[in-house]
């Protein structure tokens, strides 16, 4: 999973980038700081395989990852090519998902690019460029589209207005997220890679005293968000760098000194997943303990193509025990003797946290 961080200059992205990454990004008082997009790869904070690790004291332990991409300050004009706006552009039409950092606390230290406060404006100013982007995007596909529908050809004249369908929402300032389309027109977007097609959350970046409840600012955040198909969570990057410096222990006690339950990469993390429809399977044994990140609903073959392709060709049956069951008994071998360990088929939707051994012909 690749989710790029983007934003107007100085709200905080590159600040956020670091601390949930420790990957050193650049980060200083000026637009433009950043210009190619610094990449992160940071282990998805999961219990089960932490639990399973005490369970097995394997030789190896391997967790999901997701990949962040700080992607440069964009500004006003950006999809005519200001502030270099177009290469920008272009690295954001490589991720899964966007996380749009907006600016919800006040520092007359920190200048802002338009020279106040206004999240919900920061929000429009990038949304405009996205779907200024996008149209010309649709444009382009539309003058094709005519030339080969002149053939006469049923499914180019259906994909004409399909288009122009798309292009008539998008001029109305909506994101294509946010529009009323068929299947058919929203695979068109994804086929066309429309960057306001992308799952996006916000994540309001307030200060320390704001981070439990939020703020006026964050609650107009959250209402444009949800008025846009998307979703937000509060953060506080500067917190959030504090805590990359802590271990486990100290930062959770923190936290909860500042009435938060989990750090902002955390419920950054989990609603990323749930807006891209991902779970975790889990492989376990003396060797590794093992995440796997895979679809929501992806069948036992291809989940096991996962691991090797010769798993998926070869597939066999796979033998599953859910994860709680797994961790109550202790053992495998205890699972199978109280029946609870299930043979399962070509036909089985693996579930989140299930503990899966794979059988295959080589």
């Amino acid at each position: 999973m690749q989710l790029g961080i983007v934003g107007l200059p100085n709200v905080g992205k590159s600040t956020l980038f670091n601390a949930i990454t420790k990957a050193g990004a650049q980060a200083a008082n000026y637009p433009f700081c950043t210009i190619e997009p610094n990449v992160g790869i940071v282990p998805v904070p999961d219990e089960r395989i932490e639990k399973l690790t005490e369970l097995y004291n394997p030789k190896k332990t391997t967790p999901a990852v997701v990949e962040f991409v700080d992607i440069a300050g964009l500004v006003r004009g950006a999809s005519e090519g200001e502030g270099l706006g177009n290469q920008f552009l272009s690295h954001i039409r490589n991720v899964d998902a966007i996380v749009q950092v907006v600016r919800c606390f006040e520092n007359e230290n920190i200048t802002h690019v338009d020279g106040s406060i206004d999240p919900v404006r920061d929000m429009e100013t990038i949304m405009l460029e996205l779907i200024l982007a996008d149209m010309q995007t649709v444009e382009k596909r539309i003058e094709k589209t005519k030339k080969q529908a002149k053939s006469g050809e049923s499914k180019l004249k259906t994909e004409l207005n399909d288009l122009e369908d798309i292009l008539s929402g998008l001029s109305k300032e909506k994101p294509a997220r946010a529009l009323d389309l068929t299947d058919e027109q929203k695979e068109l977007c994804k086929d066309m890679f429309l960057l306001t097609i992308k799952p996006t959350i916000y994540a309001a970046n307030v200060s320390e005293d704001d981070l439990s409840a939020g703020n006026t600012m964050v609650d107009a955040v959250a209402k444009k968000a949800s008025d846009e198909g998307a979703q937000t969570v509060i953060v506080s990057a500067e917190i959030e760098f504090e805590i990359s410096t802590m271990d486990k222990e100290d930062a959770e006690m923190f936290l909860s000194d500042l009435g938060v339950e989990a750090s902002g990469l955390d419920r950054l993390i989990q609603k990323s997943y749930a807006l891209l429809g991902l779970i975790s399977y889990l492989t376990a044994g003396e060797k590794e303990v093992r995440a796997w990140t895979i679809e929501k609903g992806t069948l036992a073959p291809q989940a096991a193509g996962k691991i090797h392709t010769d798993f998926e060709k070869g597939f066999i049956r796979a033998e599953v025990v859910p994860y709680d069951v797994l961790l109550d008994l202790g053992s495998v071998t205890l699972a199978k003797e109280k029946g609870l360990m299930r043979s399962e088929g070509r036909d089985y939707e693996v579930k989140d946290g299930d503990v899966v051994l794979f059988r295959f012909n080589v």
